[in-house]
């Protein structure tokens, strides 16, 4: 397989033993944990959870990530696609509201084979570092109900400095334009789970509250009536050694953004105080990992 699903367009040789890419991924899936999950936004976890699928590997290498186990140094398991169809269907006999695909855009030919053996029949999420291709994305149209992209860095010097991705905005802000253009309007069950629609995420980092100022002013200008959920929960992960972001934010530095939020009247969901926590961070590729 030679690999352009990503924005980098390496064109990796991915086999069954590993990959020569940024993201160093073999051929096959490689998943951390299928479980329930029941701390995503309300109109994706619902009351019961979201049946969330962990993939292994990323696209980016973002310095403070809580999940770098799996995002950096590949830990996972190894899952064929009859099972992951299994997996899905799983799922859903436990009662999940929706599906989240979880940083799976090194398997999207998989995922799709997996959805042709067996469709959910509950919204599929694609929960996204929102730095996506468009030709990728258009692989998932009419497939994925709902996106759930990150927008995380506005300035090339920060997307550099943080992610490994100097052109995260640029990419983050097409792949955007092109989840809202396939989903459309959000639209919601009586229950308040969203069927149809894209909610773009964004974590406040410390000492960048101008740069997530400036994101908030682009979802306003170029996405309208999109939820925007302002994420509050960073705490310094990975052992992450930039300076600056070795601490969490602080409450002024949350209410100048979250008022910039409610000035632009953008609609969405506020994260409590009580996300900063490494508690919330998911248990990985143990049996209790995986339904």
């Amino acid at each position: 397989m030679e690999c352009t699903l990503c924005p980098r367009k390496c064109r990796a040789i991915r086999t069954a033993e590993g990959g020569n890419g940024f993201c160093h991924l073999p051929e096959g899936m490689l998943i951390a944990r299928i479980a329930p999950h029941l701390w995503e936004e309300p109109p994706i976890s619902g009351a019961n959870g979201t049946g969330a699928i962990f993939f292994s590997g990323c696209t980016l290498r973002c310095a403070y990530c809580q999940n770098a186990d799996i995002s950096h140094r590949n830990a996972g398991r190894p899952l064929t696609v009859p099972e992951l169809a299994d997996a899905m269907r799983r799922l859903v006999d436990a009662g999940m509201h929706t599906i989240s695909f979880i940083t799976a855009t090194p398997y999207v030919p998989q995922i799709l084979q997996a959805l042709a053996l067996y469709r959910p029949p509950v919204p599929l999420v694609w929960n996204s570092s929102g730095y996506e291709s468009v030709e990728t994305l258009r692989m998932l149209e009419g497939v994925i109900d709902v996106y759930l992209p990150d927008l995380k860095h506005r300035s090339e010097a920060m997307g550099r400095l943080c992610a490994k991705a100097p052109d995260y905005f640029e990419r983050a802000s097409e792949g955007i334009r092109e989840m809202v253009r396939q989903t459309g309007v959000p639209r919601y069950t009586e229950d308040g789970i969203m069927t149809r629609g894209t909610l773009i995420r964004h974590l406040i980092l410390p000492g960048l509250t101008s740069e997530s100022i400036a994101l908030l002013d682009w979802i306003a200008e170029n996405a309208p009536g999109i939820p925007v959920s302002l994420m509050r929960q960073y705490i310094p992960c990975n052992n992450v050694s930039i300076k600056g972001l070795d601490r969490p934010i602080t409450e002024r530095e949350y209410r100048r953004v979250r008022d910039h939020m409610l000035l632009l009247d953008l609609p969405g969901f506020l994260q409590e105080e009580a996300s900063a926590s490494a508690d919330f961070v998911p248990l990985f590729c143990q049996d209790e990992s995986f339904v």
